[in-house]
């Protein structure tokens, strides 16, 4: 049986190949050489569907193997099968090893011998992603960055910069769904207008009110949501907006020497959150029009979103888990625009130095507009 297993090696000399954030180039990590996206694809074209082709064949036989089983499994074979649900196995095609991947890795390296590794079979079906979004943050900026964050944070213990350790730093393509859809909004405002008139020694008052209304439609193109339950929404969220005028078609030639995992939240889940997120923007963009009233409140918004079309995408993310004083903190960075964003402690001494220090004038503040009233 054809390997499932993808290896980019070096045409010249065999060596691992990798992608190069800074060229978009795939480089030999051992003599050098350096190709083109489209050179690689054309010279493993047959290696990528012999891949493909093995993994449908193992996943039929797996199948075939589970409807024909009628043994009754022992307490500790159910354990070990609960365990081991979810998990693929594969072979190094450079060094034999065996290699225990979870059921959505689609690129990874093998621990053994440190080679770049493919899964193409991964991306067969709806599981193939349309687009691919290639790094252009290398490792050591990403590193770097990090270091910068910690710079101006004035809460910051003094220790952490120091005894902080980076545990593991991962270039991930993750999975992302972008949904296009237009955005109908019909919205009403009741507003008021105060305006004053000095009339001699008398300052007359008067207030207006005005009913608005606001309609229009906004089209949105590429709304993301990540389709991956091991990324936290909230960090992925933060390290928008990518500029998807550069996406490429897929190709797992963008892929060795970084991770992948496929989706496991599907398109209909994650548009909940896409439109969520068009709507609130939508109505957002409304109120910024009703401008130039002393008060503005709305009395009723109908909004809603039209699904037009859905593509899948990998996009390009940097995670980095450092260690201090036994807690972990995981930080994420747009691996193509460098945007970084994660949790820091907090010193409480310093916390409380400057809560005191700013509490203390304002009370003295305070005390004084008491006493000249």
């Amino acid at each position: 049986m054809s390997s499932q297993l993808t290896n980019y090696q070096c045409p010249s000399c065999t060596g691992p190949l990798h992608f190069d954030s800074e060229s978009g180039m795939l480089q030999c990590d051992y003599c050098g050489s350096r190709y083109s996206v489209d050179e690689i694809e054309k010279l493993y074209q047959d290696k990528l569907s012999q891949a493909e082709q093995a993994a449908a064949e193992v996943a039929a036989d797996s199948a075939a193997r589970e409807e024909s089983a009628e043994n009754v499994l022992s307490s500790d074979e159910e354990s070990w099968n609960a365990e081991a649900d979810g998990m693929k196995l594969y072979n190094c095609p450079s060094c034999g090893a065996q290699l225990i991947c979870d059921a959505t890795t689609a690129a990874t390296s093998c621990p053994y011998c440190g080679n770049p590794t493919v899964i193409p079979g991964q991306f067969h079906g709806m599981l193939k992603p349309d687009y691919i979004l290639p790094f252009r943050i290398t490792k050591e900026e990403a590193i770097s960055a990090l270091t910068k964050y910690y710079r101006g944070k004035k809460m910051l213990p003094k220790t952490f910069m120091v005894q902080n350790h980076i545990e593991e730093v991962k270039g991930m393509y993750v999975p992302f769904w972008l949904f296009d859809g237009t955005v109908y909004a019909d919205m009403e405002y009741r507003t008021t207008r105060v305006t004053s008139v000095r009339q001699g020694d008398e300052l007359i008052t008067s207030t207006d009110s005005f009913d608005v209304r606001r309609a229009g439609t906004v089209r949105f193109r590429h709304i993301p949501a990540d389709g991956s339950k091991k990324m936290p929404d909230e960090l992925m969220d933060s390290i928008e907006p990518f500029d998807f005028s550069e996406m490429k078609p897929f190709s797992t030639a963008y892929m060795p020497g970084f991770l992948a995992d496929i989706y496991d939240v599907d398109d209909r889940e994650s548009y909940e959150r896409a439109k969520d997120r068009g709507v609130h923007t939508a109505e957002q963009l409304m109120d910024q029009t009703v401008s130039g009233y002393s008060s503005v409140a709305p009395v009723r918004r109908q909004v809603r979103m039209k699904q037009e079309k859905t593509a899948y995408a990998l996009l390009p993310v940097w995670m980095l888990s450092t260690q201090w004083n036994g807690n972990n903190f995981l930080f994420a960075m747009n691996g193509q625009s460098g945007k970084f964003i994660g949790d820091l402690p907090i010193s409480r001494r310093r916390y409380f130095a400057w809560f005191f220090g700013i509490a203390a004038p304002l009370a003295a503040l305070l005390a004084i507009v008491l006493r000249s009233l």
